[in-house]
């Protein structure tokens, strides 16, 4: 089994267009002003930067993934999450993500509430 492919975020931010990377570097702004400690871990193979108290995937809570018109902030643990303003999407069983598509959703209160709990859950779980 080969190892997967790592990389810096900003090889993560030029596989996709210029207009989404503001909104990621704000994503991982909020990331990192929720969890100064966090450990990024760029896995270009899933197109994503994961976020957590360790470098395993099992240590990740959150997740920020580009796309063409909006980037995702992903919650492993997303399912079980207060989410009283209905940002979380998805079905899984476990895992929620928002769809950012602009600077100022990013640092929405009720975003930055969602992903400090999803951090509170995982630092309890670890």
């Amino acid at each position: 089994m080969s190892a997967p492919k790592l990389g810096t975020f900003d090889d993560l931010l030029g596989r996709w267009p210029e207009a989404v990377h503001p909104v990621a570097v704000a994503l991982r702004e909020t990331v990192f002003a929720a969890h100064p400690g966090a450990c990024e871990t760029v896995r270009l193979g899933y197109h994503a930067a994961t976020y957590g108290v360790g470098p395993r995937m099992t240590d990740s809570y959150a997740y920020i993934m580009p796309h063409a018109r909006w980037v995702n902030l992903g919650l492993y643990q997303g399912a079980v999450l207060p989410d009283p303003e209905g940002l979380l999407e998805g079905t899984g069983a476990r895992l929620r993500h928002v769809k950012v598509r602009t600077v100022e959703e990013a640092e929405r209160l009720a975003l930055k509430s969602v992903l400090s709990e999803a951090l509170a859950r995982q630092t309890r779980a670890a």
